[in-house]
């Protein structure tokens, strides 16, 4: 992961070796903080296997927060998925 941005309520994170698989499924959990103002996230060309994902949030709360706490989030659903199918 890179992250591009001097302003760290505005980011974008460079994820390589990603696609849409993860790319909504994460957006999806990051929106729902209410501290985020927005977030979306765009794969750069067909042929390459990397998403610019872009966060923006509210007031002081740097974008990296909202970042890590989506991944852990999704991780927990899929942790309760995997669970709930074995």
């Amino acid at each position: 992961v890179q992250a591009d941005g001097t302003d760290g309520n505005c980011i974008t994170f460079v994820l390589h070796d990603e696609d849409h698989t993860l790319g909504n499924s994460l957006r999806y959990m990051v929106m729902k903080n209410p501290d985020v103002e927005f977030c979306g996230y765009c794969i750069t060309h067909p042929s390459e296997s990397k998403i610019n994902f872009r966060i923006q949030t509210r007031g002081s709360l740097p974008a990296v927060e909202p970042f890590r706490k989506g991944l852990n989030d999704l991780m927990g659903v899929c942790q309760h998925v995997l669970n709930t199918f074995e």
